[in-house]
């Protein structure tokens, strides 16, 4: 997923100025004199009227928005129709602030428009709007619509339906059939006055005072309070993204597991950071759940302590350094070997050529032993300038650190950012050609991406062989609201070339040495059930640990009311085999609004 870190614009201007990129002209046969928001609206998620003129629609000003560049106010007529289908508010958009107020009884004249949040090519539903409004006032002070409530009950269980197979699968033209499903569902409230009520928050407070609530409590709970992504078929239909029309200031900071108890209302929008959004001119008051950041058992003597952190692009100017410390410290119990992803170089996103990130490890190793933990020797190998993706100039590449006091790294020469590590046999047993290395460097599998690090351990008289991974990002694919169904994901396509590699390459060490000890660990960026985690499973060449956990533990990562597995750890069969494992998804950031990153770190531990 999208880093909540990236790039992208204010949270609070989505469904921005209607622009040619992103705005969908239709014609349609004439109309009758006098339109109404339903007819504008229709039974579909295009307007039968898109591109053309309307004069004098009606309603009840419900809501204004006065920041960001999408200025304008939602509409609301107060005579609905007796079609479930058809939404009886529109967004007015004025690009200046607007001159009505709520409980203003006015006539709008303007152009029918269909916007997309964030442009065609995301693949995102579009907003149905009245542009270049000319607006009359009537009478002032007259009540808002009762809110429709959205509840457990009124929210269909089944997600979407599938797209038009003639229409690239898109869903755009299917009539809605909002008591079947629960994109349909949403869209036929598209603009109107809604409430959601004591609502259990499933993902934190982000950056951009935007939270993440579920309407359907029992709806794949996780024993933390938040609700469990468990298959592609599992989009959970009760999440809700809330936004605030007040104050930022003011917008209370959740936790998963917390509250907004009471009465949330406002109107409910479309933006490209989510969907389906409510637009808060009131919200509920948060109410704490008490969740408290989870602390791993310590690994025994005879245990071997293995680890995977997204640091989340660590460089020296971060302020950050003593909480990971901290964090690897205390709540991860200072394990034997740890697999950092995101490490930038010296001087972080500065691209000038740049690439050693010697200062920024033992700025992190020196903040571990100010922590009270071991001091940590390190492995890696840098990246050629600007290869590897990430943030510009950033040169993320994935670090060993391994506390020599318990375990050695055995270091054989001609491990390097464009040679590929091989494997060897020696006296019976794998060997890499070097260590550390890089598996395939130069295969197109890892252009503009992360190269996996591999390395061999020793513990305990035992080698171990470590392969350290970022596979590519999900950037690109289309989110769950989108018009396409079932959705794209793009992305895919160069992550699996990326796991067929590593699979091999461990292949490539149990073909020589059918009971050796391997671990493939890290980011991989995609979900345990995935077919990324097949290929890299393969034969059985490796399982993801993950899946020994309970359902309700399995995840690393909270995208927009989903709690997902994105870091793993896969182990050989001499490791599974053992009986011995014991594996442990630290929950300390990804539920929390005071984050240091976005990954939740995981914990391998067994006996070699």
């Amino acid at each position: 997923m999208p880093s909540k870190s990236s790039s992208r614009l204010a949270a609070l201007t989505v469904a921005a100025v209607c622009s040619a990129v992103s705005t969908v002209v239709l014609t349609s046969p004439a109309h009758a004199d006098v339109v109404r928001i339903h007819d504008i609206q229709g039974t579909t998620r295009i307007s039968p009227l898109a591109g053309q003129k309307v004069t004098d629609v009606a309603g009840i000003v419900t809501a204004l928005r006065t920041y960001g560049s999408s200025k304008g106010f939602w509409l609301q007529d107060p005579n609905a129709d007796d079609n479930p289908a058809t939404s009886e508010g529109v967004f007015v958009f004025t690009s200046s602030a607007p001159k009505v107020a709520v409980g203003d009884s006015v006539t709008v004249t303007g152009t029918v428009s269909e916007y997309v949040p964030g442009g065609t090519s995301t693949g995102n539903q579009s907003l149905t709007e009245i542009t270049k409004p000319t607006v009359t006032v009537l009478s002032s002070g007259n009540a808002v619509p009762a809110a429709t409530v959205v509840d457990a009950g009124s929210v269909p269980a089944a997600y979407t339906p599938a797209g038009d197979t003639a229409a690239a699968g898109s869903i755009n033209a299917l009539t809605l059939e909002p008591t079947k499903y629960a994109l349909d569902y949403y869209e036929s409230l598209e603009g109107m006055n809604v409430q959601v009520a004591d609502a259990r928050v499933v993902t934190a407070t982000d950056p951009y005072s935007e939270v993440w609530v579920t309407v359907k409590p029992h709806e794949n709970p996780t024993r933390r309070g938040g609700t469990l992504y468990g298959s592609y078929d599992s989009q959970n239909t009760g999440r809700l993204q809330i936004q605030s029309l007040g104050s930022t200031a003011d917008f209370p900071k959740a936790n998963v597991g917390d509250t907004l108890t009471g009465a949330t209302t406002g109107p409910l929008d479309y933006n490209q950071f989510g969907g389906y959004t409510l637009v808060a001119s009131q919200l509920g008051t948060l109410k704490s759940g008490g969740l408290q950041r989870e602390t791993t058992q310590k690994q025994s003597r005879g245990e071997l302590a293995v680890a995977t952190y997204n640091v989340e692009n660590l460089d020296p100017s971060d302020a950050t350094f003593a909480a990971h410390a901290a964090a690897i410290v205390n709540n991860l119990q200072s394990p034997d070997i740890v697999s950092l992803e995101e490490i930038q170089d010296n001087n972080g996103a500065t691209d000038d050529g740049t690439v050693a990130a010697d200062v920024t490890v033992n700025k992190l190793i020196d903040a571990i032993v100010a922590a009270g933990g071991p001091k940590y020797d390190w492995r890696s190998i840098d990246p050629v300038n600007d290869q590897d993706g990430g943030e510009p100039g950033g040169n993320i590449r994935q670090v060993f650190l391994f506390n020599p006091e318990r375990v050695s790294f055995t270091d054989r020469a001609g491990g390097d950012s464009t040679t590929a590590v091989g494997v060897t046999k020696v006296h019976g047993k794998a060997q890499l050609t070097a260590s550390p290395g890089r598996i395939a460097p130069a295969d197109t599998a890892w252009k503009s991406s992360r190269k996996p690090l591999a390395g061999e351990f020793v513990f305990r008289g035992r080698t171990v062989f470590v392969i350290a991974n970022h596979l590519n990002s999900k950037g690109g694919d289309q989110g769950l609201t989108s018009q396409y169904q079932p959705v794209v994901r793009s992305s895919e396509t160069q992550r699996h070339a990326q796991a067929t590699l590593v699979n091999a390459f461990v292949k490539s060490i149990l073909d020589v040495q059918k009971n050796a000890d391997v671990i493939a660990l890290g980011d991989m960026n995609d979900f345990e059930f995935s077919d990324t985690a097949k290929i890299l499973e393969g034969d059985g060449e490796l399982w993801s640990a993950i899946k020994s956990l309970p359902k309700s533990e399995r995840y690393t990562y909270d995208y927009q009311g989903n709690q997902q597995v994105l870091d793993q750890i896969l182990v050989s069969p001499s490791i599974r085999r053992g009986c011995d494992l014991d594996y442990d998804s630290v929950h300390i950031n990804s539920e929390f609004n005071d984050q240091i990153s976005d990954h939740d770190p995981q914990v391998l531990r067994f006996k070699p």
